[in-house]
């Protein structure tokens, strides 16, 4: 399934986050998926990030108003990069990939991310 691709993605993506992520960690990380078609997914996804990260960055770094990259919860960061790398690279249509990150983060994040997230995304895509 597409989800357990994403979520895949959005692990290797927070660990890039905090340090950078090595082969062993990404093979690791990938290994429970089931499908080759989702291992491919998902290492789309993060090798499409890693090649766009500075623009990403930048991205989202214009559009926070009053507030910096760095103090952005990890967790919605992470997801918000996934989102605009699907949507700007990858041809995923844009509410699939909002939807997506959104359900993701109602797993792993905190009941005010999603609305962070939604917002975020919004204002980078308008």
């Amino acid at each position: 399934m597409r989800r357990e691709a994403r979520e895949c993605a959005f692990k290797l993506i927070f660990e890039t986050l905090f340090k950078g992520t090595e082969e062993e960690t990404q093979l690791e990380v990938i290994k429970p998926l089931k499908k080759d078609a989702d291992k491919e997914f998902c290492k789309l996804i993060f090798d499409t990030y890693q090649i766009h990260r500075e623009k990403l960055e930048y991205d989202v770094s214009t559009h926070l108003k009053n507030f910096d990259i760095t103090r952005v919860y990890k967790i919605d960061l992470a997801l918000v990069f996934m989102a605009l790398t699907e949507i700007e690279f990858l041809d995923t249509p844009k509410p699939v990939a909002i939807n997506e990150a959104l359900e993701i983060s109602k797993k792993y994040s905190t009941n005010d991310s999603s609305k962070f997230i939604n917002g975020l995304l919004s204002a980078i895509l308008s």
